[in-house]
């Protein structure tokens, strides 16, 4: 019998693509799509190229099923995952409520917890990193779309304590904003235009010291695009050539591709793939790393699926 899933904040960009995941999916059923704003509205009218027909209902926590994929912002989620877990739904929280496992980190980028207990029960929802721990988890923290492709261009040189001066240059297309964010954005705003943003403290700077051990300088800036990442590392610290540090970590990896030349986030688009190109500058010294996902997908939606499917002792690649 397939477990029944479902999405709550399913009318914004990532929860959207999530019902579309899960509808779609082979051993998963979509038990209800969920919005505080568009209730009654048809996700299919919203979005009609994930077609999803479903309307979106008020949360009702007894027609949830066995699992939810929680597309809330910071701080309104956390009570709500706290309510389902009193009920025993296994959750994928897509918030920042529960990537960082110090409270206190928490409150001085985010506001006061609205439920720190919680906070030790959660698993980093990043697979090729913490795959054991989420196959036995029933709360998973699903981790920001940047530091998904920080932390996997740079966990390699991290594992083996090669990370020294680490400076971070981030791109992201605007969905990365989210819906609410990118319905108020001009298009002239941000056609032929890049910008830099949330300097120098963007919310995503602890979340990725805290899974890469190290400070870093990290600099996003906004692209015309709709979606897509790329991030381009600068590490200094590495004394020769890391590329078999690379393969060894990543070639049974079926979602991280090594690639001998700087990525596109053409080359990634609606995939699950993060795509890493390793670079060494003999001329500083410096190893340059390129990371490029789907910010929407491997960076959010699709990298969700990958973990409820491992909850769910499923293959992870399952449905994607």
């Amino acid at each position: 019998m397939a477990e029944r899933v479902s999405v709550l904040g399913a009318s914004g960009y990532a929860g959207a693509l999530a019902a579309r995941l899960i509808e779609r999916h082979p051993a998963f059923e979509l038990a209800a799509v969920t919005s505080r704003s568009d209730v009654g509205r048809s996700l299919a009218e919203l979005y009609p190229h994930h077609r999803v027909d479903r309307v979106l209902e008020e949360l009702d926590l007894d027609r949830v099923g066995d699992a939810a994929i929680v597309g809330y912002p910071h701080a309104a989620s956390a009570p709500v995952v706290s309510e389902l877990r009193d009920r025993g739904v296994k959750v994928v929280d897509l918030s920042a409520d529960f990537r960082l496992r110090d409270v206190a980190v928490y409150e001085e980028w985010y506001k006061p917890h609205p439920v720190p207990g919680l906070i030790s029960e959660a698993v980093y929802g990043l697979p090729e990193l913490y795959r054991e721990q989420i196959a036995g988890a029933d709360l998973v923290a699903g981790p920001g779309c940047y530091p998904t492709a920080v932390i996997l261009a740079l966990a390699p040189l991290a594992r083996a304590k090669l990370l020294e001066d680490v400076v971070i240059d981030a791109k992201s297309g605007v969905s990365g904003a989210g819906r609410a964010a990118t319905d108020k954005t001009h298009f002239v705003t941000v056609d032929e235009n890049v910008n830099a943003y949330g300097v120098p403290r963007h919310r995503h700077t602890p979340e990725i010291e805290q899974e890469l051990g190290v400070p870093v300088t990290f600099t996003p800036h906004l692209l015309p695009l709709d979606q897509g990442e790329l991030v381009s590392c600068y590490v200094t610290g590495p004394t020769a050539d890391v590329r078999e540090l690379y393969e060894e970590a990543y070639g049974d990896e079926r979602f991280v591709e090594l690639a001998g030349t700087p990525p596109g986030v053409r080359d990634v688009r609606e995939t699950n793939i993060c795509r890493i190109s390793v670079h060494r500058d003999e001329r500083t010294g410096r190893v340059i790393v390129f990371g490029a996902i789907d910010n929407l997908w491997k960076g959010t939606a699709s990298q969700a699926l990958q973990s409820l499917n491992l909850m769910f002792g499923y293959d992870e690649g399952l449905g994607l």
